[in-house]
């Protein structure tokens, strides 16, 4: 009897064994639990897809890829993995920092094996919501699927070039293939585990679309009134005055200096994306980084939002250069833009009645324009957990 019952219970316990086992080889995300815990739980992703945005933004460049809480939790842990550079020492996420608004504080960003950014890496913050659908500062990329592997196959950045003994975008696809969280995280988004180039832009667009803060001043003050060019009750005197000479085209005599009017800023950034109009030339910034050569090609800009952190300290030079680091630097640009015979491709809205347009703006109105672009700053954005970096 003795031997029957412990029997019985040896039999109990290896099939237990065997029904646990049998549990832990079944679980499809098992190499995404182990790699990252509780920070991505592939049951209970974090919300990408159904985040609410005001009323009053309506662009959109979302186009036939929409957000999909799936894709986008690929597109964060690509964002953030190094293994995605040729020396596993580069990510998207180097250049583009969630403490600065997914840019950085330095005017170019290091590469790598010595490599370096040839422009200053441009804020991410609400690209999905502008009528401008090519990015880049050049707008080499037609849309942001085409953009987000560029810097992976750039030879410097990120290095799978597959120029001068370097390896081609196939060699990093296998890579990932051999790696068993990819593996699922691929099928959790896409059904399947095949891993392609197609699959890495979309889920990557999907992430960086659903970067997006509209918790500024200025948004407290929007949803209280009906237009722009109404006074915000939570601004200050000199905020709605900056507000106004941002909106209010300016008026110029027949040598291009202001006589009348605003400063204009909305015609090239309307509010409330405050994003890029399609059609823009460049704003007479042509140098480049490090290098006496003009290049008059850069007609892009990142959405003027989280210009600065919550402080109002700038999150990094701007411009595609990096030559300004403050606000007043920027807004004095603007207020006499240099006349250079050689920029071929400046603005019409730059150069009224052919004449390089000079504001004259005073220091009160000065300091009101850089008073009011602070107010576009929000504060979530800085630490949101589904934007920061899963490999914690």
């Amino acid at each position: 009897m003795k031997n029957y019952f412990t029997s019985i219970v040896l039999a109990m316990t290896l099939f237990g064994c065997q029904n646990d086992a049998s549990e832990k080889e079944v679980d499809p995300y098992l190499a995404i639990k182990e790699k990252f815990g509780v920070t991505i739980d592939p049951e209970n992703l974090l919300n990408y897809e159904k985040q609410t945005k005001p009323a009053y933004i309506t662009r959109d460049n979302t186009g036939t890829n929409p957000i999909k809480d799936e894709a986008a939790t690929l597109g964060r842990v690509l964002f953030y993995d190094v293994q995605l550079s040729v020396d596993n020492t580069v990510a998207c996420a180097n250049c583009h920092a969630q403490e600065h608004a997914f840019s950085v504080l330095a005017q170019s960003s290091k590469g790598v094996l010595g490599g370096s950014t040839q422009r200053h890496s441009m804020r991410l913050v609400n690209s999905r919501f502008g009528a401008e659908t090519k990015f880049f500062w050049n707008e080499r990329a037609a849309t942001l699927e085409d953009q987000v592997t560029k810097p992976i196959r750039d030879h410097a950045e990120m290095g799978y070039s597959g120029q001068d003994g370097r390896p081609n975008f196939d060699v990093l696809l296998d890579k990932l293939k051999n790696i068993g969280y990819y593996r699922e995280l691929f099928k959790l988004a896409f059904g399947d585990e095949e891993i392609t180039e197609a699959r890495m832009q979309q889920s990557l667009a999907q992430f960086v679309r659903s970067i997006q803060s509209f918790d500024s001043k200025y948004d407290a003050g929007r949803s209280q009134v009906n237009a722009d060019n109404q006074p915000f009750p939570n601004f200050s005197i000199k905020e709605n005055q900056g507000k106004n000479l941002f909106l209010l085209p300016p008026q110029f005599d027949a040598s291009g200096i202001r006589i009348a009017g605003g400063a204009g800023c909305g015609g090239c950034h309307a509010p409330p994306e405050f994003d890029i109009a399609p059609n823009t030339r460049n704003n007479g910034v042509i140098g480049t980084i490090n290098s006496s050569e003009v290049d008059l090609t850069n007609t892009r800009s990142p959405s003027l939002r989280n210009l600065t952190d919550n402080a109002g300290i700038p999150n990094g030079p701007m411009m595609h250069n990096g030559i300004f680091n403050s606000l007043e630097e920027v807004v004095g640009h603007y207020n006499a833009i240099p006349d250079q015979p050689n920029n071929t491709n400046l603005d019409p809205r730059l150069r009224p009645n052919g004449f390089t347009q000079k504001l004259n703006l005073s220091v009160d109105e000065k300091d009101a324009l850089v008073a009011f672009l602070k107010t576009l700053s929000g504060s979530a954005v800085y630490t949101d957990e589904r934007w920061s970096s899963p490999f914690k």
